[in-house]
């Protein structure tokens, strides 16, 4: 009894004293991030149709639908042609500066907001990529996505080595966005613009908008430790719920799908893989289409490997490496369902979902290969080639105190 009480305080702390999974996360945000900002820009020329005034969900069908759902969309504020094009340039950019990790506390949520206004514009144009990414852009606002791998960890790192010189860090950058996208929150809510709105994405910015300003005020004039430890333990738990979410998400997506596939008959004798391939609407390589298609073995493993890996990944993260194969077998699944089906933005948000549970030491090795592949361009430039090997996620949250996490 003493030893499972032990190790649930030792469980406990751990959750409580430190942000788990900084490179899992990093790499959900690059993913994600990074997925939306290349549709974004694929879909430019289209935009109008997709999420426009041009478009066949035109703004009366839009407001008939945001009446009825109460779904979030600034979109639905005005239906001038400049207002569309500022949100969607505003999607653009919010998705550029959080893949590099550039303020990612606040970067977050306005990510989220660039996400959701324009799905909820037109929610029949997506496929069930854009429904991982959605979700995923609101559990990455709790999570601590910039610890590592993003401006935000070089910021933290060069503030603490000139406090260590006795250099004083003045941010002004940060109170400055806190105070101009209060003003905003303040005006669209004073002006109604958030009364036909679902309460839960409006409570989410308030919260994040006040508890940053909670946030500062306790750095700078809490005289004790406890309340920044208080707020350090709060972060914590926001963070590793949030990286808990995701995984139980990923493994619900899998699961879902798996067994939802042994009830069809398609995929019980061994062929529900040749149907999409002979449809023109995901044959963008006809010849290689056929060429999977043409051989009845290959369209039966691949089949029934599906149902199989689906099924049994939920299962497999008992067992580290089961889950290491399977996970590598349902990525490359993804990666052949982009070129074979068309489906490049789809495979990209369940690859970066699949992210999640990737294990650390080959995140840090990958990390290890791009700081030396970035020294080597260095040196062929005539630059520094000093880059430093990334540090384990312990050593991470040791020498990062609560004054400068991010």
């Amino acid at each position: 009894m003493n030893r499972f009480a032990a190790s649930v305080s030792a469980a406990i702390a751990r959750v409580t004293g430190s942000a788990l999974g900084p490179y899992q996360s990093a790499v959900i945000r690059i993913g994600f991030s990074a997925t939306w900002l290349l549709f974004l820009v694929r879909e430019f020329p289209h935009r109008q149709e997709l999420y426009g005034p041009d478009g066949p969900w035109d703004w009366d069908l839009a407001q008939q639908l945001i009446a009825g759902n109460h779904a979030f969309t600034v979109l639905m504020w005005s239906d001038a042609q400049g207002w569309f094009t500022a949100v969607y340039l505003f999607a653009v950019a919010t998705a550029a500066l959080l893949l590099l990790g550039w303020r990612t506390r606040t970067l977050s949520v306005l990510f989220m907001v660039g996400v959701l206004s324009l799905q909820n514009r037109s929610i029949f144009m997506g496929d069930g990529g854009d429904n991982v990414l959605h979700l995923m852009a609101i559990y990455l606002v709790f999570t601590r996505c910039g610890q590592v791998w993003s401006l935000d960890a070089r910021r933290a790192s060069r503030a603490r080595d000139a406090r260590a010189r006795g250099e004083q860090v003045t941010d002004r950058v940060g109170p400055a966005l806190w105070v101009v996208l209060g003003f905003v929150l303040v005006v669209a809510t004073s002006g109604g613009l958030l009364d036909d709105t679902d309460p839960t994405v409006p409570v989410i910015l308030y919260l994040v908008w006040l508890g940053v300003a909670v946030r500062w005020i306790v750095e700078r004039r809490a005289t004790g430790r406890e309340p920044r430890i208080l707020l350090d333990v709060i972060t914590d738990i926001a963070h590793n719920g949030a990286l808990l979410v995701i995984m139980a998400e990923a493994c619900l997506i899998y699961a879902t799908a798996g067994w939802y596939k042994i009830q069809g008959t398609r995929w019980q004798d061994g062929t529900a893989v040749y149907y999409p391939l002979h449809l023109d609407y995901f044959s963008p390589w006809p010849a290689l289409a056929d060429l999977f298609a043409g051989s009845g073995t290959v369209v039966m493993l691949v089949t029934y490997g599906t149902v199989i890996v689906q099924v049994a990944f939920p299962f497999t993260l008992f067992n580290r490496r089961v889950k290491n194969v399977l996970l590598a077998l349902m990525m490359v699944e993804h990666a052949v369902i982009a070129v074979v089906l068309g489906l490049p933005f789809f495979s990209l948000a369940m690859i970066a979902a699949d992210a999640v549970f990737l294990p650390t030491s080959f995140l840090r090795r990958l990390g290890g290969w791009a700081a030396r592949a970035r020294g080597a361009v260095h040196d062929r430039r005539g630059g520094r080639a000093a880059v430093p090997e990334p540090r384990s996620a312990e050593a991470t949250v040791a020498a990062n105190p609560p004054s400068t996490r991010t």
